[in-house]
């Protein structure tokens, strides 16, 4: 007898009754960066179809996006100065607390995350104070607790520390607590790897290092049991939720966090990734909107409950 799968999939009805996998705008976090100005939309050369907001002009994209069904989007500032402890990352007036204000006044449903790092914010480009010629891990903890809880206190839902500093997820947890802010949740970059595939978000966020690399500190992309160990310590640490980052080149290590854990699961389609599939389709290389569906579909797969997309947007628009 020959068995045949594909009676299930002769028509389109059909397979939309069996599919195992099912893709929501729910499912979506946009990521945006504000800067300072007024009337502000600068494209990202690298990054086809995104741009730097000023605050008024965030805040309005933010709007469409939320009229089309995205719940969420993840801020990154360019600060209006930069110094060696990225103390601008902290400041009440610093960008992405305007930006929040901002956001909370017109759309008080909108679940707005902050990106808790100093690399954006320091003049040397690193995620963390410099000492001794490296980043000094402890040190850092005061100044991303700091950072958290001004994003807090601005009104931000989620704090995202995205430094991969050692014990960074306690600290900010108690700073929280400490400030009163119980109930603002922590969405931890638990699994972050030192990726090339951040090199448009350099540009985008004006965050290169202006010397040496991250690989001190952001994990080995060989490394899959490291994954589940630091996966472990930062839902031990507090985290409300943990992400892996890249998504599409660790789809494995999505897998082996999601069977660890049953703390909601985000994975970061990065920079990079986006910028990819951008390139190819503009070469008619691709067929930019099934790769875009399949990507994200893959990461959902390999069991992301949250996925952060630059497609989000054309995402959303096409689901609709």
């Amino acid at each position: 007898m020959i068995v045949r799968p594909r009676r299930l999939r002769k028509s389109a009805a059909l397979r939309d009754m069996v599919r195992e996998t099912t893709l929501s705008v729910k499912d979506l976090v946009a990521p945006l960066f504000v800067k300072p100005g007024e009337g502000v939309r600068d494209p990202i050369r690298s990054m086809p179809g995104q741009y730097q907001f000023s605050v008024d002009a965030l805040v309005d994209e933010a709007e469409a996006l939320w009229e089309i069904g995205i719940p969420a989007v993840i801020l990154f500032g360019l600060p209006d100065n930069k110094d060696a402890t990225g103390s601008r990352s902290w400041a009440d007036d610093g960008i992405v607390q305007i930006a929040v204000r901002a956001l909370k006044e017109r759309l008080p449903d909108l679940v707005v995350i902050t990106d808790v790092c100093l690399c954006e914010y320091t003049d040397h480009g690193h995620c963390g104070l410099i000492r001794g010629g490296g980043v000094d891990n402890d040190a850092t903890l005061d100044l991303l607790a700091r950072q958290a809880v001004s994003h807090a206190r601005a009104g931000a839902d989620i704090v995202a520390p995205s430094d991969m500093m050692d014990g960074r997820v306690a600290a900010i947890r108690r700073a929280l607590d400490e400030a009163g802010f119980q109930s603002t949740g922590i969405l931890s970059y638990a699994v972050k790897y030192a990726s090339a595939f951040y090199g448009p978000f350099r540009e985008a966020a004006d965050s290169a290092p202006q010397f040496g690399d991250r690989t001190t500190y952001q994990m080995d992309p060989a490394n899959a049991r490291e994954a589940l160990k630091e996966a472990r310590l930062d839902i031990e640490e507090g985290a409300d939720m943990i992400m892996v980052k890249p998504a599409l080149a660790y789809l494995d290590i999505i897998r082996r966090v999601r069977e660890i854990s049953d703390l909601p699961l985000a994975a970061y389609q990065v920079s990079g990734e986006y910028a990819m599939i951008k390139a190819a389709a503009a070469n008619g290389w691709l067929d930019e909107r099934r790769v875009m569906f399949e990507s994200l579909t893959a990461i959902k797969r390999a069991g992301a409950d949250i996925i952060l997309t630059y497609f989000a947007r054309d995402a959303a628009v096409l689901m609709r």
